[in-house]
């Protein structure tokens, strides 16, 4: 009788034990990696199809260089979860994303594989070469293996690492992963440029033989030829690109095929003295035909069913802050021809594609290129359009010089819809909107509002469409509204002015965004215990409703300011306009309630905010607090 084989991937305890598996044995490995993570991500939802298209590569990359001494930095870091599970971590890996569990994406303090933290992507190569340096001084690393996609390879970031590490001519591996799909289908040049480098197999076949043989081949076949290895190189009579700024390039090679992989990479690591690209082509979700066939190859997926590949997503009553954005948007474009939105690759996570099924040529993806994207917006501005620069607030940080120099010192009406602010769950620190109040309400001139609820956003939305003076922000959360009535169209606000939601006399309330409702509750639970409490909703951070304020400060002994961001934000600009007037000297209790001066790691978004402070108890602790009051009676008394 024979008995089972043990599976392969049951016999990696790290990847130091690939060494010892045959190249057969590999590919085998690979099939078991695809399935575990499957199955893993089935149960953690998270970015599935990124993973599934590396998973050949992150064997041979483990199988052939010796990590956590070399090191292997993945751009972006949202395919890395079979990375995770070769590198000690198989036993967490259906911890993913979850709280105290395994993060989304690389982070250094978690294992020594992982050498650099990443979670916004074209970094990679720029540490890479910081880590060849290191080397070169003498520091105990070895080499640097940069993994980076085609659609991270477009940002401006990562071509000035290219014409640096080309420059300094070190020893350095970059592997350019390209599937053609980063999260939105790649846009631009680049995208076509490496399209044509391995889309014609025949021509990919001759380029081999072309160098041999050309000068024998008859005139016309020999001209043909060298038309043909042109098209592969991408310039006449030269290299292609990556040669050009100083790499050594090799492919395009199945990035799929092991027969392929192993080999290149085996040559590459024993024979390069200087910096190698290896370009891998690759399908997204390879290997899970759900995945393979969704339009968005499952990049960001709920948990869902193996076989049918049907994801789990909740239900809710209340729609999505995102969807609402961008139906109003479309709404307001339908009434404006000048309206028009630019996205960063993130046209469905932002909502744009609602508008661009709608109006798609006032739609434009300028792909990861952040920086670009607001000098863009600004030069739309400058023309006379109405632009809507959606971009996440963690991914606008990247553009913040643009931001200042070519938006805001100019006074150009860009209209910035700020998605994904506060704290998000699932993707952690790195994706949390925390820090855009902060570093937009400091500059002269900007317009900074905040959604309290999922009607407010489209009253803002109407805001910043008819606003012409300047540039403008407005802000809003992940995930689903509260649940309030919608309004048929958005109405303008008055600039600068916020609304008092519940009259009180003891304390009051001040909420700048999208925790409006927490301090509803806490305002419901302070009442129980006697104290009478007013809710007001700030709606702008700049410029501030200093009447409202001064109504606050001057009608109850406390007030509380409560935000979703970092401290320096709204509650800061409450603090200097109230010392300014000389409110503080007399006698108020103020308290600003904002996130914690540290980065939170990824769990729900409640128990995020639970870990932060900023739940509805915790609003009215710190209103108790505030009024002195440590017991029932002294709340009867207060």
């Amino acid at each position: 009788m024979t008995r089972p084989q043990t599976p392969t991937l049951d016999r990696v305890a790290g990847p130091a034990d690939l060494k010892a598996l045959s190249d057969a044995d590999l590919a085998k490995l690979a099939g078991e990696l695809r399935a575990e993570t499957i199955s893993a991500v089935s149960e953690t939802g998270g970015h599935l199809g990124s993973s599934l298209g590396v998973v050949e590569l992150t064997v041979a990359i483990h199988a052939v260089f010796s990590t956590p001494h070399d090191k292997l930095i993945w751009d972006v870091g949202h395919q890395c979860y079979p990375h995770k599970i070769l590198t000690c971590r198989r036993d967490r890996i259906r911890t993913l994303r979850q709280e105290d569990g395994l993060s989304g994406f690389t982070k250094r303090s978690e294992s020594d594989f992982d050498p650099f933290g990443a979670a916004h992507s074209s970094t990679s190569i720029s540490a890479a070469l910081g880590f060849t340096v290191a080397r070169d001084m003498g520091q105990p690393t070895g080499d640097a293996v940069a993994v980076i996609g085609d659609g991270a390879i477009s940002a401006g970031m990562a071509y000035e690492a290219l014409n640096n590490a080309g420059h300094e001519g070190r020893r350095l591996f970059v592997i350019l992963n390209d599937n053609e799909m980063s999260i939105a289908p790649p846009t631009g040049a680049m995208s076509r440029y490496l399209s044509g480098l391995w889309s014609d197999t025949p021509l990919g076949a001759l380029k081999d033989m072309a160098e041999g043989f050309e000068r024998a081949l008859p005139g016309p076949v020999r001209e043909g030829a060298r038309r043909a290895r042109q098209l592969i190189t991408g310039m006449p009579g030269s290299g292609t690109l990556f040669e050009e700024l100083g790499f050594t390039y090799i492919g395009p090679i199945d990035g799929h095929d092991m027969g392929q992989l192993l080999p290149v990479l085996r040559a590459a690591r024993a024979r390069a003295t200087g910096p190698v690209l290896i370009h891998a082509v690759t399908v997204k979700g390879k290997g899970y035909k759900p995945a393979e066939t969704s339009a968005d190859k499952y990049h960001g997926v709920a948990k869902f069913d193996v076989q049918s590949g049907t994801q789990k997503k909740s239900a809710s009553n209340a729609p999505a802050y995102t969807k609402v954005f961008g139906q109003t948007l479309t709404d307001e474009a339908a009434r404006d021809a000048r309206i028009v939105a630019v996205t960063a690759a993130m046209p469905s996570g932002t909502g744009v594609d609602i508008m661009a099924k709608r109006f798609p040529a006032r739609v434009f993806d300028v792909g990861i290129a952040e920086q670009h994207a607001v000098t863009f917006f600004a030069g739309m501005a400058a023309g006379g359009l109405k632009p809507f620069a959606a971009i996440y607030s963690t991914f606008l940080q990247r553009g913040y010089d643009q931001v200042v120099h070519d938006v805001a010192l100019q006074k150009l009406p860009v209209r910035f819809a700020i998605d994904r602010a506060g704290l998000v769950g699932a993707d952690g620190a790195t994706h949390a909107g925390a820090f855009d109040v902060a570093y937009l309400a400091n500059l002269p001139g900007f317009v900074v509002m905040a959604a309290g609820d999922e009607a407010e956003l489209v009253h803002m939305v109407a805001t910043a469409a008819e606003y012409d003076e300047g540039p403008i922000a407005f802000r809003y959360p992940r995930g689903e509204g509260v649940g309030v009535d919608m309004p048929e169209r958005g109405q303008m606000l008055e600039i600068g002015k916020g609304r008092v939601l519940r009259e009180g006399t003891s304390v009051a309330l001040l909420s700048f965004g999208a925790h409006l409702h927490e301090c509803l509750a806490a305002a419901e639970a302070l009442e129980a215990r006697g104290i009478s409490a007013t809710v007001a909703d700030a709606r702008f951070a700049k410029p501030l409703d200093t009447d409202l304020i001064a109504r606050l400060a001057d009608e109850h002994a406390a007030l509380i300011t409560v935000e979703q961001g970092s401290a320096g934000g709204f509650g800061a600009h409450v603090l200097h306009w109230l010392a300014g007037t000389g409110r503080l000297d007399r006698g108020l209790a103020i308290r600003t309630m904002t996130l914690p001066d540290r980065f939170i790691d990824q769990a729900s978004p409640a128990a995020m905010y639970r870990e932060a402070g900023l739940t509805a108890a915790d609003i009215a602790e710190t209103a108790l607090q505030a009024l002195g009051v440590t017991s029932l009676e002294g709340a009867r008394r207060a």
